[in-house]
């Protein structure tokens, strides 16, 4: 396993980190849970990611037993991980990251979890509706109380994340120093604001979902009836929903056929190799992994320390490459945003690269 530092702070974490959204379901029951957490520790990881909302909060109060029953020289090697924001109760204010709804939540985690001070405390999303002054303040009062170590954010824009960093060095306020996203090689649209603005200000990327629900093990085949011990084959809204949007991407299936070539001529599975592609992406310090079984688990943690030779990258990013449009994103609009000291405006070049080649001129 490889240590990172956790952002732009002095703690270091293992490049992978084990989710807990499947604790205590049918799923994964509680034995099933505790025998992870003890085989992620014994390969070295130390980053137990966690939220309020998983499972209703019965993923923290799984990770608080298992904390109480494993003795101090293991648990104090463990950085934990949680989130508050989505909502929890049907009362109009248990949601969003105001001042009232973090201090009962974080309260309410703390509790579950049993343990005084959480390592990385995540805002869960964006809240619309409260000032971020107000978020950062109860954040600071948390910190200062002791009760959160660091802060970090989750699914942020880039815009979003760069108002919460500058106004949190403006106040005086924690910067946060994580941004945990969806990041996969079929969900790299993440690249185009949110992990920019991560790297421009020193968060530390955590890449949610780095298997694309199961689609990046290989496991599914393009049209097939989806098996029903399989997310994508559960009758679940959210799988159903996150499913779909892979299900109908031909970039999906395009780079699930790049990913069985990799695999098979680096002689490891689909699954290890899309983890080490994004564990080794510019700003990523971790990728959370979530298995149902302890098996899964243990095929996921061989990727820590797995690198891809230049040519499966380039095979692997060929294969995922959104293809924006030229504009915002696309050639025309990032030749926009470049500038380099000495070569020719990349703008310039690329109007005049279309004129010699007859292409149409954008301007």
């Amino acid at each position: 396993m490889e240590y990172r530092r956790l952002g732009a702070s002095g703690t270091l974490v293992s490049n992978l980190s084990l989710g807990t959204m499947n604790f205590g379901t049918p799923e994964t029951p509680e034995e099933e849970a505790f025998a992870q957490m003890d085989a992620f520790l014994d390969a070295g990881g130390n980053l137990l990611d966690t939220a309020d909302v998983y499972n209703g909060g019965v993923a923290e109060e799984t990770v608080g037993r298992w904390l109480a029953a494993r003795p101090r020289e293991v648990t104090d090697r463990v950085v934990i991980a949680t989130k508050g924001r989505t909502r929890t109760g049907t009362d109009p204010n248990e949601a969003g990251t105001s001042r009232r709804h973090l201090d009962r939540a974080l309260t309410t985690s703390l509790r579950r979890l049993a343990v005084d001070t959480v390592d990385l405390y995540q805002l869960h999303a964006w809240d619309p509706l409260t000032p971020i002054e107000e978020t950062l303040s109860f954040l600071d009062s948390a910190v200062r109380a002791g009760k959160i170590r660091y802060v970090g954010l989750s699914n942020f824009t880039g815009w979003q994340l760069q108002l919460a960093v500058s106004t949190a060095q403006a106040h005086g306020y924690p910067v946060p120093v994580t941004l945990q996203a969806q990041y996969n090689l079929a969900t790299r649209q993440t690249e185009w604001e949110m992990a920019a603005a991560a790297l421009h200000n020193g968060l530390g990327i955590l890449a949610w979902s780095p298997l694309a629900s199961g689609f990046l093990t290989g496991k599914y085949q393009r049209g097939a009836q989806r098996p029903s011990d399989t997310r994508a084959g559960q009758d679940h809204p959210l799988y159903q929903y996150t499913s779909s949007n892979y299900e109908h991407s031909d970039r999906t299936w395009d780079s699930v056929d790049a990913l069985r070539r990799v695999a098979e001529d680096n002689g490891v599975t689909p699954a290890q190799a899309a983890l080490s592609w994004v564990i080794n992406r510019p700003g990523v310090t971790s990728a959370i992994v979530g298995a149902r079984t302890l098996e899964q688990l243990a095929g996921n943690l061989t990727a820590a320390d797995l690198r891809l030779d230049p040519d499966s990258v380039e095979a692997l990013d060929t294969a995922s490459d959104p293809n924006p449009a030229p504009y915002p994103y696309g050639a025309f609009g990032s030749a926009q945003r470049d500038r380099t000291p000495n070569d020719p405006e990349a703008l310039s070049a690329l109007i005049q690269e279309h004129a010699d080649s007859g292409g149409p001129r954008q301007h």
